[in-house]
């Protein structure tokens, strides 16, 4: 296992980017609106550490396949993720937090359960056990946490500002060109490399 900086900025970039049009940071903005912004953030944090926990673990057991066949795998799993990106996904605002809720725990469960929930099969868990397989788990596991912990911080500062000034759809169509470079720097690696 090697440290790899530029793996925990790789990993940071290409899931913060994923996770800013998602419907979970909508859930952030929205929980946050009714609830305690500190205390839905560390709901959100610890769910987005379990999922990082599962997908790093998935992507370490992809690393022990042949390198051709993880380089093939890694890029259709980024081609697929350019297409969710510019297919657009659901405008549905899953509102978990529609009534008000006070206290550290009732905050805290909800705003955990909302993106535990929500989050399985999620574009950044794909992506987050592709990266684990090809840039190791500590790296990926670093960057991806770090990125979905500040996006939910984001939304909860900073959402609305966001939401009002840049378009939804240009988030996603620049991390669809993301990801489907990536698609296509990987498939060069397994054929070249």
């Amino acid at each position: 296992m090697t440290f790899d900086p530029l793996a925990i900025i790789t990993a940071f970039g290409l899931i913060f980017l994923a996770e800013l049009p998602d419907k979970t940071m909508f859930a952030s903005l929205a929980m946050g609106t009714r609830m305690r912004p500190l205390y839905v953030w560390f709901g959100t944090s610890t769910a987005f550490i379990v999922h990082v926990a599962i997908a790093v673990g998935a992507g370490s057991l992809l690393s022990l396949l042949p390198d051709m066949v993880v380089k093939l795998v890694s890029a259709a799993l980024f081609a697929f993720g350019a297409f969710v990106l510019l297919r657009g996904g659901d405008d549905d605002d899953e509102d978990r937090a529609a009534r008000t809720v006070t206290g550290f725990w009732p905050v805290y469960t909800t705003a955990f359960m909302a993106v535990f929930i929500s989050e399985w099969g999620d574009l950044t868990q794909i992506t987050t056990a592709n990266l684990a397989a090809t840039n190791g788990w500590l790296p990926t596991a670093i960057g991806s946490a770090a990125a979905l912990m500040s996006v939910s911080a984001l939304a909860l500062l900073v959402g609305r500002f966001i939401a009002q000034r840049v378009p939804l759809k240009t988030v996603q169509r620049f991390g669809a060109l993301c990801m489907a470079a990536l698609a296509v720097w990987t498939l060069i690696e397994a054929f070249t490399g």
